[in-house]
């Protein structure tokens, strides 16, 4: 009987341990779901204040590793084709493993699987899943995987992937709950982050715009302002490089005013068709004209080469269609950068736009000034002639009537004089009202059209286009008989180089330093044999000698050939 007294006793006991048992872990999964939900509100939180669109990706990426205990974590950006990947980080995973990995993934096999289906995908094994083909090699060890997808309004941004939860457990439906609930937050907070880059970009372009036309307002010159247009570009669209181009004068080309950035020296001057090049198709066309590689693209010369370590490209005409193009600006960015966006391009047609408005606005103030300046010579002129000529017409004849009733000798000697004078006088403001009333009736073209013209006539007789590049104040700097000499010289190098190089490039460099003027002409034919006849040679030198210059003739270790024509400019 005491037995069964005593497993009674017992009975309710063990019934009373289990209760308590269940309740203490009803208490810890409450306790836990507490915790997990503060800890999302936590995230939820964190996320929403970053306002830079990368911190907020990071912040993102680091938050859901947390949340859902993965060991690695990451956020993939989807591309504009809404096919691919366009960025790609990561957490857990160190530096040195990914450079041993190798490029960032692009969007296919499991990655790719939630690009295409964007709803989540929970896996216990990611090599089971028929989409799966492999990690690359010295890929860490994944197995379980958990992925959603992010929303920015409608569409799809990108995706979170998580692998790998600790513990050896598998991803949970609390798990894809909790990180459905961050993705949904991650969208918002991606989608104010991109409003407030917007809105500071605009700001930049504004800024930009206003810096622009408070330098060609305030009487700077054309070349400060094309200045800022190209180093304002090349700042606000994350470039290396960025090129400023303005048509030639009775030329169908276009010469390179300014560059800045990566090897701009090898772009300042250079003289581009309007026809197949970024440069000129986008003056024709008074539209944007875009190369997701400049290196590999037809449309860019390899002479000079000038894109090493460039990528991405866009050239945008300075003006629009309607109101005529003044110019192109193009930007390039490093090899492997992303591409220009269609939006970016916008963007930066707008401000071109902008510029060649208050570029207009400055020649038109420019043109103002100097009708004001006509008009007053015009002015002037009249009352020279309306009023100084007659009165000193009058006081002449004067003089003359008076020296009849002169009897002294010398006082009339004195008073002819005078009238002599005074008709000297009327000659000498009868010749500056003409001056001041004297218009240019034509306009001779400038040397940097000729020189073009003469490459352009030569072209058909080499076979190939030569490159061309010019800089300094050319037009205004080297008098006609130096000018005359340049295209002579240009000529008869570039009817040598067709005879006698057999070569299939060549290089055409006009500069100018205020002091002297430099032409430079090299091909990689066969060079110049010493035994050979040397005619043209000496007709080159004679004309450098007669001015005060001289020839350098040398040979490149690629070969061909190279001559330097040198020569100074007066009064320098």
């Amino acid at each position: 009987m005491a037995g069964a007294e005593e497993f009674r006793v017992r009975l309710p006991q063990l019934k009373l341990d289990e209760l308590l048992e269940e309740l203490q872990a009803r208490i810890d999964a409450a306790r836990g779901t507490r915790d997990r939900v503060r800890s999302l509100l936590e995230a939820v939180l964190s996320v929403g204040r970053e306002l830079d669109l990368e911190h907020a990706l990071h912040s993102i990426v680091e938050a859901a590793a947390v949340l859902v205990d993965a060991e690695y974590a990451a956020l993939g950006v989807i591309g504009p084709g809404g096919s691919s990947l366009s960025a790609f980080l990561t957490v857990g995973v160190t530096e040195e493993q990914i450079a041993e990995i190798g490029p960032f993934p692009e969007g296919h096999g499991i990655l790719g699987e939630v690009i295409r289906h964007p709803e989540p995908l929970r896996l216990e094994k990611i090599s089971q899943h028929p989409a799966s083909y492999g990690f690359p090699a010295r890929h860490p060890p994944m197995n379980s995987f958990l992925g959603v997808p992010i929303r920015v309004r409608d569409q799809v941004f990108g995706n979170l992937y998580l692998a790998e939860k600790r513990g050896g457990v598998q991803f949970d439906e609390e798990d894809e709950s909790v990180l459905s609930t961050l993705a949904v937050a991650a969208g918002v907070a991606i989608d104010n982050a991109r409003l407030y880059e917007e809105s500071r970009l605009r700001e930049r372009w504004l800024l930009a715009n206003a810096e622009i036309t408070h330098s060609l307002m305030s009487g700077s010159e054309r070349a400060e302002a094309l200045k800022l247009i190209a180093e304002r570009a090349r700042e606000i669209m994350g470039s290396a490089l960025a090129a400023v181009a303005m048509p030639m004068a009775a030329t169908e080309s276009l010469t390179v005013e300014i560059a800045v950035g990566v090897d701009a020296e090898a772009h300042r001057g250079l003289v581009l068709p309007l026809s197949k090049t970024l440069m000129g198709l986008a003056f024709s066309a008074a539209e944007p004209v875009t190369s997701d590689d400049v290196q590999q693209d037809e449309r860019i010369s390899p002479d000079p080469p000038r894109f090493h370590g460039l990528g991405p490209a866009v050239a945008v005409p300075i003006g629009t269609r309607d109101g005529g193009v003044r110019g192109v600006v193009l930007v390039a960015r490093e090899t492997g950068a992303p591409v220009f966006l269609g939006e970016e391009t916008q963007k930066l047609q707008g401000f071109a736009a902008q510029a060649a408005i208050a570029m207009e606005l400055a020649e038109r103030r420019k043109d103002a000034e100097q009708i004001a300046v006509l008009q007053d010579r015009d002015r002037i002129a009249r009352d020279l002639h309306d009023l100084a000529i007659q009165r000193l017409f009058a006081t002449g004849m004067t003089l003359q009537s008076a020296g009849r009733f002169i009897e002294h000798p010398e006082a009339a000697e004195r008073v002819l004089r005078a009238v002599d004078d005074l008709d000297e006088t009327i000659k000498i403001i009868r010749s500056t009202i003409f001056g001041l009333r004297a218009r240019a009736s034509a306009v001779d073209a400038g040397l940097r059209a000729r020189v073009v013209d003469v490459v352009g006539e030569k072209t058909s007789v080499l076979g190939f286009t030569p490159s061309v590049r010019i800089e300094g104040l050319l037009d205004t700097d080297v008098p006609s008989q130096i000018a005359d000499n340049v295209v002579a010289v240009l000529s008869e190098a570039l009817t040598n180089i067709a005879r006698h190089a057999h070569a299939d490039r060549a290089q055409v460099a006009l500069t100018t330093d205020g002091r002297e003027v430099t032409l430079t002409i090299a091909d990689n034919g066969v060079g110049i044999p010493p035994d050979g006849r040397h005619s043209g040679l000496r007709n080159i030198a004679e004309r450098a000698e007669q001015l005060g210059g001289h020839l350098d003739v040398s040979s490149p270790d690629g070969g061909g050939a190279r001559l330097q024509w040198r020569v100074p400019l007066p009064g320098r």
